[in-house]
């Protein structure tokens, strides 16, 4: 019995090689704006400015920087205005990124898998902070007030934290770019719902990653007046 000879055996250089056909869909993105309203006090806490400096200075500071340095006294005020998120034309809003995390988060409840909705959903912007170019949704209805909450710092040292809180009834439409290839429109709506009841956004929202949370940033489905 004859042996294949290694010319025989090797493929033909000349002819092209074959691929599998794919056949890519093009991206069937839909908008979808919904109303939403807070149920509990929703708080925010920006990183200041002024705090940026300080850690800015400090490590500018290097070796030169010691304890004993003289704090200088806590403007409340001033903390309150810099906790808060705001846009060049002077209106609040909220970050974005908030409503798409909760709704990310929320995949978890369901069996959806999350990495498949980070690239499924988007939340429109209607401005940009004016400091930071942080995306914002804005508010429609409710306003800001200080709120001073006894917190405990990463070093177990208890501190005052001075923030901008909303009261319940606040109100924000959250327009969710969303693959309809992967969820229906009612799926949307209903993972936006249990964002808003189950997992919270801004300061003491129930899906913290710092505790347990407090219940703030909970907010329901409004349906629109016909």
């Amino acid at each position: 019995m004859g042996r294949t000879s290694k010319a025989a055996a090797a493929p033909d250089k000349g002819k092209p090689p074959t691929h599998a056909a794919v056949t890519i869909p093009p991206p069937n993105m839909q908008v979808a704006s919904f109303r939403i309203r807070g149920t509990t006090r929703y708080v925010q806490n920006k990183f200041s400015e002024e705090a940026r400096q300080q850690i800015e200075d400090k490590q500018k500071a290097g070796e030169t920087a010691k304890k004993g340095v003289k704090r200088k006294p806590k403007d409340f005020a001033r903390c309150y205005e810099q906790s808060m998120y705001r846009m060049k034309d002077g209106s609040r809003g909220i970050p974005a990124s908030c409503f798409r995390n909760a709704m990310i988060s929320a995949c978890r409840i369901v069996g959806f898998t999350m990495t498949r909705a980070k690239l499924a959903l988007t939340i429109l912007p209607d401005g940009y902070d004016q400091e930071e170019g942080v995306p914002l949704v804005s508010f429609t209805k409710g306003d800001p007030v200080m709120t001073v909450d006894p917190v405990q710092n990463a070093t177990g040292v208890c501190d005052l934290r001075v923030r901008g809180k909303w009261e319940p009834g606040w109100e924000a439409v959250v327009r969710i770019r969303y693959d309809a290839d992967m969820f229906a429109l009612v799926d949307i709506a209903n993972l936006l719902h249990r964002a808003g009841l189950q997992v919270g956004v801004g300061a003491g929202r129930n899906d913290s990653k710092n505790s347990n949370g407090q219940g703030w940033g909970e907010f329901e489905l409004v349906e629109e007046e016909p």
